[in-house]
């Protein structure tokens, strides 16, 4: 199951108390303060792990809690700290405050840290004052994780166009195939090897015009090309859907348009599909005289063309 958002709480740790002692001994007539402060609680710590690609883990357990620090102790002992804790979240990951929508960081790299809920300072002992005080009371958070996947390649295009078998054959991934609208339900990754690189191909659902607006899967995956640094557009040049694919190439850059100009101004790889159907050669014809832009023909089920298209996208890389 792949989650891309969740809510979740953090609740740093207390600091502990800290201790009200005397020392006292034969050559004392009144008892000198020697308590030692509390611990500091523990803080809650967001991690990126390049090992994870969901939010699945935070379906089923969405609070956390630091545990308090250790209570001072006589003769000035101070109280254990708290160890932190680590969530481990995928790399890619968005925090955000949910009150008030703050980006707290983006979790880009691995092993990158973020301090969400800080632990409270422990309390001060007899040896500093003749009050003792309680430790300071953990730092507590509502936060919203987004995960927008990290890629080279983001593969765009209308439902059917043929994009999970493109994927499935010039990748390790294994996405569902079948012949009806939005097999692919969510993004899926994939590692494709061109000679001694290679590079991070995602596989996002299918477009329809007005994603942008929600209608379809909506533009709640259209956030997965936003770290891409191309784009494959690929286009059913069949037509066999009963479509025109030169109005499939002009939505989908509307689609890409108004849900960011950053994501529609990134580079394009233009790629015709199933050419190994009745008309496709006619319609990449048209497309070349209306639109005068490169386009690599392939057929991914027959296996033609591919080699040209990831060293097109080898070189663009």
């Amino acid at each position: 199951m792949f989650i891309d958002s969740v809510k979740i709480y953090v609740r740093g740790g207390d600091g502990g108390k800290g201790c009200n002692s005397l020392y006292k001994d034969k050559y004392t007539r009144r008892g000198i303060p020697d308590g030692g402060d509390g611990g500091k609680g523990a803080d809650i710590i967001l991690m990126a792990d390049r090992n994870l690609h969901t939010l699945l883990d935070f379906k089923y357990n969405r609070h956390f809690y630091g545990k308090h620090g250790g209570h001072g102790m006589g003769k000035q002992r101070t109280g254990k700290d708290a160890p932190d804790v680590i969530v481990r979240v995928p790399c890619g990951t968005l925090v955000k405050d949910q009150k008030s929508g703050l980006l707290l960081q983006d979790l880009k790299e691995d092993s990158q840290r973020v301090v969400v809920a800080e632990g409270g300072k422990g309390g001060l002992g007899s040896y500093h004052r003749k009050e003792v005080t309680c430790g300071e009371p953990g730092q507590e958070r509502q936060l919203l994780l987004d995960l927008s996947l990290i890629a080279d390649v983001g593969v765009v295009g209308f439902p059917n166009a043929g994009k999970s078998t493109l994927i499935s054959i010039i990748s390790n991934a294994q996405p569902k195939i079948a012949a009806y609208p939005f097999t692919t339900k969510f993004p899926v990754l994939g590692v494709v090897r061109a000679g001694k690189k290679a590079f991070v191909i995602a596989d996002i659902p299918g477009l329809i015009e007005g994603s942008y607006l929600g209608k379809g899967l909506g533009d709640r995956f259209l956030r997965h090309v936003e770290r891409t640094r191309i784009l494959v557009h690929l286009i059913d040049m069949s037509g066999f859907e009963g479509r025109d694919p030169l109005e499939d190439y002009r939505k989908i850059n509307v689609e890409l348009k108004n849900y960011s100009q950053n994501v529609w101004g990134k580079t394009q790889i233009i790629v015709a599909n199933k050419m190994d159907l009745p008309g496709a050669a006619e319609n990449l014809e048209r497309f070349r005289k209306t639109f005068k832009k490169r386009i690599v023909a392939i057929s991914a089920l027959k296996k033609e063309g591919l080699e040209e298209l990831i060293e097109a996208i080898g070189k663009k890389l």
